[in-house]
């Protein structure tokens, strides 16, 4: 349990952790190396102390051995080293020193000194890193050695490059993961935003091996889903032409028979497979919605223009706001989605009530509002597929085919906007259609 916590305290994207797991692992192998580069220094100065201690020692005794006592006090002094300095007399008093350390410089100094001299290492108590080795001249006196073992100094610079190494260290770990990772990132964007419907740019296939492998195996996986919806649309397009020659001649021999209520019943039941097949062959149009050739148009006018002509008939449609603004859009494909989403309130609400508002400076919001019952939150996205209808629709009635918001919202797509259902806080709907001219192609 406790390891599965650690587990989740990792970032939870996959840069962050080949970032963490890259520069600690670089990170390490630089620590190593600073290590193993120190110790090979501090055996190295290690050495040289050792060798200059025996070296100096050899010569600094023949010389006190060669003066006289009164002499000696001037020149012991010259002799004194950064690491270790010659005092005339006992010294400090000390407990023998048994460590290796100790021992390396007692018998360093027997072998400058000869077997036959008697030397003495003691470390100096409060001081663990001070050291004193005494022993005597030729004439007796006692000569004491104070030692402060150090490896050389290091430079005050050191420490900029370490940090500078640091730097670079995040900075090419950083550099590494973003290169390793920005394919995938644009492959999991491409793969969130795919849609056979538009027309979005192809994913580059150039880079590494592995990532143009990737991003053509994408890019062929998108044009085969778009190819079987396109071959569906198609089918479905063929069967809905082919019946309507049929459904004629049965309704025209329906109405050469005898009057009656069988009669009147299969006249309504061709009537709604007629429906349905014109709904079909809407729809299939509907997924070609971008063949219509672009144009700038008053959306204020168009909108009002369309609400006339049902206010001309009759119907309870109002133009409530109305924002002018020219906009390059597709005017049929556009008049059809709100004569979908009128129609749709229409039958379920008896009236409609159209807005305009622009928003941002460049976004255009049409809202179809109403005020009939609405639809449950968990089925507005549902409405928008083909073939979905509500419960409450399936009668003869108020039904459909269950394509005519399917309709507008694939047509909305095709003229670069979108189409999003809400109920209103008062009841009712509120289908907006928001268009994003800048996406139009």
């Amino acid at each position: 349990m406790t390891g599965w916590r650690q587990l989740r305290s990792w970032p939870r994207t996959l840069g962050a952790r080949l970032f963490l797991i890259l520069l600690a692992g670089l990170t390490i192998a630089h620590v190593l190396s600073f290590a193993a580069l120190f110790l090979e220094r501090y055996n190295a100065s290690r050495a040289m102390m050792l060798g200059m201690l025996e070296k100096d020692v050899s010569a600094a005794v023949a010389i006190l051995d060669r003066l006289p006592r009164d002499e000696r006090q001037d020149v012991a002094w010259r002799l004194d080293k950064r690491t270790y300095r010659f005092i005339l007399g006992p010294g400090l008093a000390g407990t023998p020193d048994l460590s290796r350390r100790g021992g390396e410089i007692a018998a360093t100094l027997r072998e400058a000194l000869g077997p036959r001299s008697a030397v003495r290492v003691e470390a100096i108590p409060g001081d663990g890193n001070r050291l004193q080795a005494h022993l005597r001249l030729s004439d007796g006196e006692p000569l004491t050695i104070d030692i402060v073992p150090s490896i050389m100094p290091l430079a005050d610079w050191l420490p900029i490059v370490l940090l500078v190494q640091l730097l670079l260290l995040v900075l090419c770990s950083w550099f590494a993961v973003r290169l390793a990772i920005r394919p995938l990132v644009h492959l999991a964007q491409a793969a969130d935003a795919l849609d056979p419907n538009k027309k979005e740019p192809r994913l580059q296939e150039t880079g590494p091996i592995e990532v143009a492998y990737a991003a053509t195996a994408f890019n062929a996986m998108r044009d085969r889903i778009a190819h079987h919806l396109e071959e569906r649309v198609q089918i479905l397009a063929s069967i809905s032409h082919d019946l309507q020659t049929p459904i004629t001649r049965m309704k025209l021999r329906a109405e050469m028979a005898d009057d009656g209520v069988e009669k009147d019943k299969l006249l309504q039941d061709l009537t709604e497979i007629e429906r349905l097949v014109h709904e079909g062959v809407a729809y299939a149009k509907s997924a070609h919605g971008d063949a219509e050739k672009p144009s700038r148009i008053d959306i204020g006018s168009f909108t009002d223009s369309l609400v006339l002509d049902y206010q001309d008939t009759g119907r309870a449609v109002t133009l409530t706001r109305k924002a002018t603004a020219a906009v390059m859009t597709r005017p049929h494909a556009l008049r059809r989605i709100l004569s979908n989403l009128i129609e749709n309130a229409l039958k379920f609400a008896g009236e409609a009530e159209v807005t305009v508002d622009k928003i941002d400076g460049d976004r255009i919001v049409i809202r179809v509002l109403d005020n009939g019952p609405g639809i449950p939150e968990d089925q507005l996205e549902a409405v928008l597929q083909p073939f979905v209808r509500l419960e409450q629709s399936r009668n003869r009635k108020t039904g459909g085919t269950g394509l005519g918001l399917a309709i507008a919202h694939q047509l909305a797509q095709a003229i670069g906007g979108t189409l999003t259902l809400r109920n209103r806080d008062h009841g009712g709907l509120s289908a907006e259609i928001t268009l994003l001219p800048s996406r139009l192609s």
